[in-house]
């Protein structure tokens, strides 16, 4: 029998999607579940997005270009700039979503063995795409006893190496909602600078920020242009995760040019989801001021409701829609297919992400689970609650 490669083998499960065969099961018990593994928004599109694909006049569904229409990429400069980031078009590269943009900039700028150095935990795809392109992540962990509050940058200044090419946030921070100070931006870069590395920021979710905060790009620091790349996409800030459109963005003119290569390889991005998410740029600031007060309203719910539980931790979130929580259980793989296999509250149960997976230092975080709290608030009550009864009768 042929054999799997190493890579494949190595590979991990998504900790956000590997349930899913079970909660497929449950429903067709008749189970009801709430879904709060996935940081699927049931927010509404904006209809200048999806009217922009309907009523558009296209004969031939042909190639754009490789690095992204230039309309778009226009328009995503101006975006940028209302942003206080000042680039040209030629400075992005349009992908398919921001997962493509990772793996671009991963096999651009690190060899074999080479080692990103990433504050833990982390979005859980930059484990498999590290996996894939053979780099070695290095973890700076995190604790949720001080909110996943960034590490010392004694911590990260110990963790470089010749082999260290990079470093990698993502803010606001998917799972932590943690939200990176502008201090703390500047003193990464400064790191950065000192060790000639990258500084990537995966700011996807650059919109959801609370409590008066305000969002501080690392392209907004002078001096970083050579050092610095956004990582950027459609699909949390318009609701549009279907439409797979995302960007990589960066002043290091070798770098772009190096991606560029790989995305003539790929052909181009999706033009249909170009057209809807160039439209989406004409979305009103009225349409976000809504969104963020309903997920204020939404975390402000669920973490009230989480600290009626006895035993539990919660780390309140800063910005983006989730929230890390520790559970009084051994391991929530364990407890979370639990949930889906034998428990169930009037026919109804929940679908959460084990945390474990958000880690690369093994055995850390097996007691947590992330929340994405993008369900209504009365959905959110009943989730809660279900967590609640579950956790009086589970046993390890």
């Amino acid at each position: 029998m042929p054999s799997i490669s190493k890579k494949g083998r190595v590979m991990p499960s998504s900790p956000i999607r590997k349930l899913a065969p079970y909660a497929e099961q449950a429903i067709e018990r008749g189970k009801s579940i709430y879904h709060l593994n996935i940081g699927q928004p049931d927010i509404k599109t904006p209809d200048v997005a999806l009217k922009a694909v309907k009523e558009n006049n296209i004969n031939i569904l042909s190639y754009s270009k490789s690095e992204g229409s230039e309309a778009y990429r226009v328009k995503l400069a101006n975006y940028y700039k209302n942003a206080n980031i000042n680039v040209s078009y030629e400075d992005i590269i349009v992908t398919t979503g921001a997962s493509e943009a990772l793996l671009f900039l991963f096999s651009s700028i690190m060899d074999s063995d080479d080692e990103v150095i990433i504050p833990e935990p982390f979005y859980a795809n930059y484990s498999a795409f590290s996996m894939v392109s053979g780099i070695n992540v290095v973890p700076v962990i995190s604790n949720i006893d001080n909110n996943f509050a960034l590490p010392a940058f004694e911590a990260f200044e110990k963790l470089i190496t010749p082999k260290t090419k990079a470093i990698l946030i993502c803010n606001p921070n998917n799972p932590t909602g943690y939200l990176y100070s502008k201090e703390e931006i500047e003193q990464l870069a400064k790191l950065a600078i000192k060790h000639d590395l990258f500084l990537v920021a995966d700011e996807v979710y650059r919109e959801f920020v609370y409590d008066g905060n305000s969002h501080y790009s690392i392209m907004q620091v002078n001096g970083i242009e050579e050092h610095a790349v956004i990582i950027d996409s459609v699909s949390k800030r318009y609701s549009m995760c279907g439409a797979r459109v995302g960007c990589l963005v960066s002043k290091n003119t070798a770098l772009i040019q190096t991606i560029l290569k790989y995305a003539q390889a790929r052909l181009s991005p999706p033009t249909y989801a170009q057209i809807a998410s160039e439209a989406a740029l004409e979305t009103p600031q009225s349409y976000f001021d809504n969104v963020i007060d309903e997920y204020v309203e939404r975390r402000n719910t669920l973490v009230n409701e989480l600290k009626k539980i006895e035993g539990i931790k919660v780390a309140i979130p800063q910005g983006a829609f989730y929230c890390m929580v520790e559970l009084p259980v051994k391991n929530t793989d364990v407890f979370a297919q639990w949930l889906l296999e034998s428990f169930d509250l009037n026919n109804e149960t929940i679908m959460v992400a084990p945390a474990g997976g958000f880690y690369s230092t093994p055995g850390v975080g097996l007691n947590q689970i992330r929340i994405a709290y993008v369900l209504n608030k009365e959905s959110l009550i009943k989730a809660v609650n279900i967590l609640k009864e579950a956790l009086k009768i589970y046993k390890d």
